[in-house]
C-alpha cells in the first residue's frame, strides 16, 4: 500500500535526486522477472535510502534482504572510499539479476552480497556497521534489530521498511507477521538505547539511531 497518492509520489520524484537509469533497468526487470515485483524498494524509498547514506558517510553498511539489490545499489552511493555494503539474501535464485545490475552500477566492488539468513551469518561477522537496512522476513525483524543494534557503536542508524505493511498494524492481527511487526513495533517504541521516527512512505518506514 501506498499512504500518498501515486500523483503525489510520482510529484515527489521528479522533484527528487535524478534515478540512474541503471535503477529504471532494474525496476523494469524486477517486474517482468520475480512473483512479487512490490518488494523493490521503488523510487521514493530508494532516494531517501540514498539521501541517509550520504548524510551519514558510512564506511560499512548491512542490509537485511537484498530481494534484486535496488535498495543495495541506493544505499552504495553515500559509501566512503574504501567502504563496503553487506547485503544478506535466503534465495539464491535472485543472483543473476542482483549480479547484472551491480554490475551495470559503479558500486558493484563495494557490495559483497552473501546468500543466507542474517540471523546466522550476521553474528559471525567482524564488522561494526554504521548505517542498516532491514528488509527481510518480517517474523526475523527484532532478531535481526537487536543483533545489528549490538554491533553498532552509538550513533549508528537503522532504516526498517514496512512498518505499517498495508495498514494492517492499526487492526487486530489475523496473521503471524501482522502480529510480529505489531509487536516489533511496541518494542522500539519503549527501547530506551534508541530514538526512533516512524514515516508514512510507501509501506511505512522507521527511522532508528542509536544513543545508548
Amino acid at each position: 500500500m501506498n499512504f500518498i497518492s501515486k500523483e503525489i509520489e510520482d510529484y515527489v520524484v521528479s522533484n527528487s535526486q535524478a534515478i540512474p537509469p541503471y535503477l529504471d533497468e532494474l525496476e523494469r526487470v524486477t517486474h517482468m522477472r520475480t512473483l512479487a515485483p512490490q518488494m523493490l524498494s521503488g523510487k521514493l524509498v530508494g532516494r531517501l535510502l540514498s539521501f541517509i547514506s550520504h548524510l551519514i558517510k558510512p564506511m560499512c553498511i548491512v542490509e537485511i534482504g537484498t530481494f534484486t539489490g535496488y535498495s543495495s545499489l541506493c544505499l552504495a552511493e553515500g559509501l566512503l572510499p574504501g567502504g563496503v555494503l553487506h547485503t544478506f539474501e535466503v534465495n539464491d535464485e535472485l543472483l543473476p539479476i542482483i549480479d547484472t545490475f551491480h554490475k551495470k552500477s559503479p558500486y558493484h566492488e563495494k557490495i559483497k552480497v552473501h546468500i543466507g539468513r542474517g540471523e546466522e551469518l550476521l553474528p559471525n561477522m567482524n564488522i561494526v556497521p554504521d548505517l542498516a537496512f532491514l528488509d527481510a522476513g518480517k517474523m526475523n525483524y527484532l532478531e535481526h534489530y537487536n543483533i545489528v543494534l549490538d554491533k553498532m557503536n552509538t550513533g549508528g542508524i537503522i532504516v526498517v521498511d514496512n512498518v505499517l505493511w498495508s495498514g494492517k498494524v492499526l487492526e487486530p492481527a489475523t496473521d503471524e507477521d501482522t502480529k510480529s511487526l505489531q509487536a516489533f513495533n511496541d518494542f522500539i517504541s519503549a527501547d530506551a538505547r534508541v530514538i526512533q521516527v516512524m514515516l508514512p512512505i510507501r509501506d511505512g518506514l522507521t527511522l532508528i539511531r542509536k544513543t545508548a
